[in-house]
């Protein structure tokens, strides 16, 4: 019988889960989006003051799956929530319920927080994705456009500001 365990992971994992980060970047064909190293992942995830989790999901003692995750805040409810930034499966190993372990780990962790969302975005395309997150409850919040600014954008805008 095949033991599946999430862990907390720790700075001895930060090869294993740039790979995955690298993999994930790789089916989502954003591969060239990618500027973290081993490095840069084990300075801001594994730091002392780090804002930055991340869960390792075994299968028999092998590394099979991640999740990586931050909280948020709303002001509406006043309270914390728990996002999910990276959640990756190796392809051979999905549908044996190491996604779902990993989001039963995760909302755990958000209800003993006492956050009061769990949230995290999905690319349109990725049906596959979608129809596992319909499978298990989420509701895709369709009706909000996320916004992003990055690089040159992102320091031009800031230099631009007057106090």
């Amino acid at each position: 019988m095949s033991n599946l365990v999430v862990r907390k992971a720790t700075a001895d994992d930060t090869r294993i889960l740039f790979k995955f980060i690298i993999d994930l970047a790789i089916y989502e064909k954003a591969e060239h989006e990618v500027l973290a190293t081993e490095q840069s992942i084990k300075d801001s995830i594994f730091a002392e003051n780090s804002h930055v989790f991340a869960l390792i999901c075994e299968l028999d003692g092998v590394a099979i799956g991640s999740a990586i995750y931050f909280f948020n805040y709303s002001t509406w409810l006043a309270k914390s929530g728990l996002y999910l930034e990276d959640l990756y499966v190796m392809p051979e190993y999905r549908g044996k319920g190491a996604g779902v372990k990993l989001l039963k780990a995760m909302a755990k962790i958000a209800i003993e927080k006492d956050c009061a969302r769990f949230e995290w975005s999905c690319l349109d395309w990725n049906t596959p994705s979608r129809e596992f997150y319909h499978s298990l409850g989420a509701v895709a919040q369709e009706e909000w456009v996320g916004y992003r600014m990055t690089g040159k954008t992102l320091s031009n805008f800031a230099a631009d500001l007057t106090v």
